[in-house]
């Protein structure tokens, strides 16, 4: 197995537990793409919040690329989109008139901004606001532009809502979209052709690559995809059981440089 491209998602894995890009990860990232090897950013994230790290990594060109939106966009770092899976304003509509069925709040993602039609604005939209670099614009659901483009859903609670909502979604719900909790705090809702996998698979076939060549790190459950799509998966040590199961291979926490060991061991020549 010749490991020519390397996908790596970005909370719980490229970043510490301080969400810092630790030295020993620069290096083995530079070393990586020294030797030829592709290193693709894939989040949950828009690019702009993925654009600090590829800054940092010293990835650029029109011939480079990131996995954004959990999937629902592939694009080059400078921007130009290869893949795009975004939802309808008629998803939306049914997507937040579910969250006030249920309580809790509820946020989409758009090119430019994170749209909510909850007054009392959740600390963890703020968060996310602040995490990936997007103003928030508080807008009634009568008031939604319906041309907006629409890379994902969020519904927004305590962990404990978050538990408590999961077995409500319904299942024509789960039939139509990729749903995924991606953090305590988050479940994602998404085109149902967006996946972290499926995105990474399309990219792929565009470099003439085959699943053999491709190498991906992650921790959470919008990891999975891209986890069992690659020839050689690699869970943080931290990751979810879900994740470590579906893997080949378990390396150190985000804590201990788990992802430049899994570069230095796996991928490098």
């Amino acid at each position: 197995m010749t490991i020519k491209l390397i996908a790596i998602d970005i909370d719980g894995t490229l970043l510490n537990e301080n969400n810092e890009l630790a030295p020993a990860t620069i290096d083995a990232v530079k070393a990586a793409e020294s030797q030829g090897i592709k290193v693709v950013l894939c989040s949950g994230r828009p690019l702009s919040g993925v654009a600090p790290y590829i800054k940092k990594l010293g990835i650029s060109g029109d011939d480079q690329y990131a996995i954004t939106y959990n999937g629902s966009v592939a694009q080059s770092v400078t921007g130009n989109i290869l893949i795009n899976h975004s939802l309808t304003f008629d998803d939306y509509i049914d997507l937040e008139a579910f969250s006030r069925k249920v309580g809790v709040n509820f946020q989409i993602e758009t090119p430019d901004y994170i749209y909510t039609a909850n007054k009392n604005i959740s600390p963890y939209t703020i968060f996310e606001s602040n995490l990936v670099t997007m103003l928030i614009r508080y807008r009634e659901v009568s008031e939604m532009p319906r041309d907006v483009t629409i890379s994902k859903a969020m519904y927004v609670a305590e962990a404990k809502d978050i538990d408590r909502i999961k077995p409500l979604i319904p299942q024509d719900f789960r039939d139509k979209y990729y749903v995924v909790q991606s953090t305590p705090f988050f479940i994602e809702v998404m085109n149902k052709a967006a996946s972290k996998g499926n995105a990474l698979r399309g990219l792929a076939d565009k470099l003439g690559l085959t699943a053999d060549n491709i190498m991906t790190l992650g921790d959470q459950g919008n990891d999975l995809t891209m986890i069992e799509y690659a020839g050689l998966g690699v869970a943080m040590g931290n990751a979810i059981d879900d994740v470590k199961q579906a893997a080949d291979a378990v390396t150190l926490t985000n804590a201990e440089d788990g992802v430049a060991a899994a570069i230095r061991k796996y991928a490098l020549k």
